[in-house]
This record gives structure tokens, C-alpha cells and sequence, in this order.
């Protein structure tokens, strides 16, 4: 009997079910709609909207390459147009460097990176300046520049680099035995961010010792510091600077880089159509050793992860993968500018292998 019951009461549910399918089927047969497979998940068309991944490097190096020739020769012209411009602008032989000429007790130094109240120039501050510019007059017949692009392994520029009669290298790279082949190991300038001095030597706040005896590979070199970019930077520049003082004489000289220096580069640099956040150390030295030296070589100038030469990966440093700020500063566009003084005769730009200078 309760069988029956609940059949008699499920007859209505099935009978209206019907009904409605058969409504159903009735409006897609008089509407000419297609009813949509139930069990079929439609597959995700690809978004051709946005380039392929290595795609836009591919087609950066590409057009790098077709401004970039083996074959170069310096034009005398162009560079000394191009040298005699910068050097109306910014000044590099009395102005890159924090001296005692230029800034005197009581001045102030207003900081380049950010807005902040300027720092007053103290009789203890003033007395660890240069006490004067250490470029002075004398003009380099010739200044390597080198980058740490990964471009530099297994590229044996290691002997041209120690042949030119200023090196400059950027961010206390590491100069042991495995890479001297490849970037060699004299040094005349070597910059040096606090970033590295906090993030490898803890601030300075710490043991001192390591730091000074990661210096050893530069001999006497300049120490460039940027004490006076940002407000953090000034004390951990300044205990870097005492640091050498007090561990002795045979260490690398520390000086620091003038804001009002930087402020002048980076409205040149702006004025050519160069316009990023912040301009990176590369093209920071490039743009001294256009005012200081007669024949500027780059090396290590390459910001893209693929070998312009076989199209194989490389590391973005020749010590390690470390990614840069993108963020802060435009390397692909600041190359682009480079490469135009390389085409110009201005500068010249290694890429690859460098030919032994010996017999």
C-alpha cells in the first residue's frame, strides 16, 4: 500500500518534467538554437593580444644587432662633439667627486635620490673629503669600462681590459682566479653601492674585517661611493670610509660621488631621450670616461639573456644570476644609447670573444 502511494505521488513530478522538456526541445527546434554539449568544456583560445614570452628580447636583440658592427671605427668627430657636450653639462674633472674645493665647511649637500633636508657640511665631514678632484687635468689615452654582464664568460677580454690605462668596474664584482681569463684584474676605479655593503657585510655593523680583505684584488684603487644619494646611504658610506682608515694604508682610497654631479648626468642623459627612474652605474662610468679618456672600450654591456652571437642563455652577472631592479633602472633603453655612440665612433662596444693581444 505505501509502494503504491509513493508511486501515485511521483506521477505528477515525472508528468511535469516531461512537460518541460518537451518545452524545452520545442523552442531550440523553432529558434534554431544549438544547445550547448553539457559535457564538453570549450578549450581556451591563446591570448595573441600579448607578445610570446622572449618574443620582445628577441626582436630587442635583433634590433641591437643591426646597429652593432665588428668593424668599428672611431670618429673623431663625433666623439669629441659628443665629449665636448657632456663636458659643458656636467662637469665630470671638478664635479664627480666630493672635494674640499667644492664643498666647503658650512655648505650643504643636497641629496640626488630623494627629497630630504640637505646635510650640512661639518669640519668632521669636511676633513675626509678628497682634498682635491682625483682625476685632476691628465686625460687616459684609453678606459675600460666593464659591466658584469654574463656576456663576459668565456670571452677572454681579461688581457684587454688589463691592457687599457684606467679600468673601471662596477659594484665590487669578484676578481679571483677563475675569472681573471675572461674580465682581468686591474682596477683603477671600483664603485661600490651600500646595497652590497648591507646585504654581504651586514651594514658595517658587524665584523669589519671581511670587507676589508674582500678588497684586496683593487690594490690602491678609487673606491666611489655614493654617500649622498639617499639619507641611508650616507652612514653606511661613512663607515666604509673609516673602516679603510683604520685597517691601513695599502686599500683601496674611498671617495664619494657628487649628487650634484648625478643630478647634471641624468638631465643630460634625459635631454638625449634617455628617461628612467634612476640611471644605472653602467652608463653612470660610461658617461665619466667620455670626459676623462681619449678612447672609451665597454665590456660586460649586454642586458639581455641570450648571447648576441648563438643565441644560447647566459647568466645575467659573469658571477652569478642575480636579477637587476627593472623597476629602478631601464638597461635595454640605456643600452640602446650606448649603441648609438658605437655606431657613431664615439665609443666602442664589446661583444663575445676579445682576440689575444700577445703573439
Amino acid at each position: 500500500m505505501h509502494v503504491m502511494r509513493s508511486h501515485m505521488l511521483l506521477l505528477p513530478v515525472i508528468t511535469l518534467c516531461s512537460f518541460f522538456s518537451l518545452a524545452f526541445w520545442f523552442f531550440i527546434a523553432n529558434n534554431n538554437v544549438t544547445p550547448r554539449p553539457s559535457l564538453k568544456i570549450p578549450q581556451k583560445r591563446p591570448d595573441t593580444s600579448k607578445p610570446c614570452k622572449g618574443c620582445r628580447d628577441s626582436a630587442l636583440i635583433a634590433k641591437a644587432l643591426e646597429s652593432y658592427s665588428n668593424g668599428w671605427t672611431k670618429q673623431e668627430a663625433n666623439f669629441k662633439s659628443f665629449r665636448s657636450l657632456l663636458n659643458s653639462k656636467c662637469h665630470a674633472v671638478s664635479k664627480a667627486v666630493v672635494t674640499q674645493n667644492n664643498t666647503p665647511v658650512g655648505s650643504s649637500v643636497l641629496y640626488d635620490g630623494e627629497k630630504r633636508k640637505p646635510l650640512q657640511v661639518t669640519q668632521a665631514l669636511f676633513s675626509i673629503l678628497a682634498k682635491e678632484q682625483p682625476f685632476g687635468n691628465a686625460t687616459w689615452e684609453s678606459c675600460a669600462v666593464v659591466g658584469n654582464g654574463g656576456i663576459l664568460v668565456n670571452s677572454s677580454c681579461g688581457e684587454e681590459i688589463n691592457s687599457a690605462q684606467f679600468v673601471i668596474r662596477c659594484n665590487l664584482p669578484p676578481l679571483g682566479n677563475q675569472y681573471e681569463q675572461d674580465v682581468g684584474n686591474k682596477t683603477n676605479l671600483v664603485t661600490a653601492n651600500p646595497s652590497i655593503l648591507y646585504e654581504k657585510y651586514s651594514g658595517l655593523m658587524e665584523r669589519r674585517r671581511p670587507f676589508v680583505e674582500s678588497l684586496r684584488p683593487y690594490g690602491q684603487a678609487l673606491l666611489l661611493l655614493p654617500a649622498f644619494s639617499y639619507g641611508h646611504n650616507t652612514p653606511v658610506s661613512l663607515r666604509a670610509f673609516y673602516t679603510l682608515e683604520d685597517f691601513g694604508s695599502d686599500r683601496p682610497l674611498p671617495v664619494f660621488l657628487n649628487p650634484e654631479y648625478l643630478r647634471r648626468l641624468t638631465k643630460f642623459w634625459r635631454e638625449q631621450g634617455l628617461k628612467s627612474v634612476r640611471l644605472s652605474t653602467g652608463i653612470i662610468m660610461a658617461s665619466l670616461a667620455l670626459e676623462i679618456c681619449t678612447n672609451v672600450h665597454l665590456y660586460g654591456f649586454w642586458p639581455f639573456n641570450k648571447h648576441p652571437h648563438d643565441n644560447q642563455l647566459i647568466t645575467n652577472h659573469y658571477y652569478d644570476n642575480r636579477e637587476s631592479k627593472k623597476n629602478v633602472h631601464s638597461m635595454p633603453t640605456e643600452f640602446e644609447h650606448l649603441l648609438k655612440l658605437h655606431k657613431q665612433g664615439v665609443v666602442r662596444i664589446h661583444l663575445g670573444e676579445c682576440q689575444p693581444t700577445h703573439s
